[in-house]
């Protein structure tokens, strides 16, 4: 156990009994310490994340001042600055995630008409939508990511680029931006529980979360949406794979370019792969 997570945690939620806290597996942006069934407490790792932790909160306060039919982590804690640290804890979601591949299209459905449904009210769109803030997600591709892809996937990855584009426009709901995986909470009977991290959340089409639901399985995916939706799904995720597509879509100057590259060309080159 690391000692500066428990000192972060005292000092957060003084009286706070430790003794069973565990660290939550290794992310890219932040540490979390897990106290299970009283909070979880998430701690910045670089200088970006501290700086956009205070409206990533607000985004959790919002969400959980509203009376939607799953849980988010609430704060229970102002954003506190350790150094040059931030930390906030939240409370605690119970329930357990779906390993991959498993879960059924009434699930699927379930999740997303969810988030989906909740409001894109100014409260909520004035912390959540940071796409006005740089360049649109296409300028970004366009001007920083292909450039340093590999010579041989460029014209692929622009052909793929013009298929996103020419997506017809659809209203912009509220995305979720990270669905799937540990992000999902079920209770033993299958009923959703609650919906974790909410860092990427955006205002967008709702079908890219129908992709990141892929976790479950593409099949499950189809049976789970409309038509179009699964071609739109699978449009945004042809791309470079939609969990790294988010990432351009914040409207934020992407601060590696060239790591994110490094990220997306397996991806492509297992996609080669699969169809040679």
């Amino acid at each position: 156990m690391r000692k500066d997570l428990l000192a972060i945690a005292d000092a957060l939620l003084p009286g706070t009994r430790l003794d069973d806290a565990y660290p939550a597996p290794d992310g890219n942006i932040h540490d979390v310490l897990l106290i299970p069934g009283k909070a979880a407490v998430r701690v910045s790792k670089r200088p970006l994340a501290a700086k956009s932790m205070p409206r990533h909160v607000e985004v959790l306060r919002q969400l959980a001042s509203r009376s939607l039919p799953f849980q988010v982590p609430e704060p229970l804690t102002p954003v506190t600055m350790f150094g040059d640290r931030a930390a906030v804890a939240v409370s605690w979601v119970d329930g357990t995630a779906l390993p991959r591949h498993q879960g059924d299209p009434e699930q699927i459905a379930e999740v997303l008409e969810a988030v989906r449904a909740v409001p894109l009210d100014d409260a909520l769109l004035t912390p959540l939508d940071g796409r006005k803030r740089g360049p649109s997600w296409s300028t970004t591709i366009t001007e920083e990511i292909l450039p340093r892809l590999p010579a041989h996937h460029r014209q692929e990855a622009q052909r793929r680029l013009d298929a996103a584009l020419a997506l017809e426009p659809v209203p912009d709901a509220l995305v979720h931006g990270d669905l799937g995986g540990s992000n999902v909470h079920w209770s033993e009977k299958g009923k959703l529980v609650g919906i974790l991290d909410w860092d990427a959340a955006m205002p967008g089409d709702p079908a890219v979360d129908a992709a990141l639901m892929a976790w479950h399985g593409w099949d499950n995916v189809r049976r789970a949406v409309s038509a179009d939706t699964y071609r739109r799904a699978r449009t945004w995720d042809a791309l470079f794979g939609v969990e790294h597509l988010v990432a351009t879509m914040n409207g934020r100057p992407m601060t590696s370019p060239d790591g994110f590259v490094q990220a997306i060309v397996p991806w492509l080159e297992a996609q080669e792969s699969s169809r040679s």
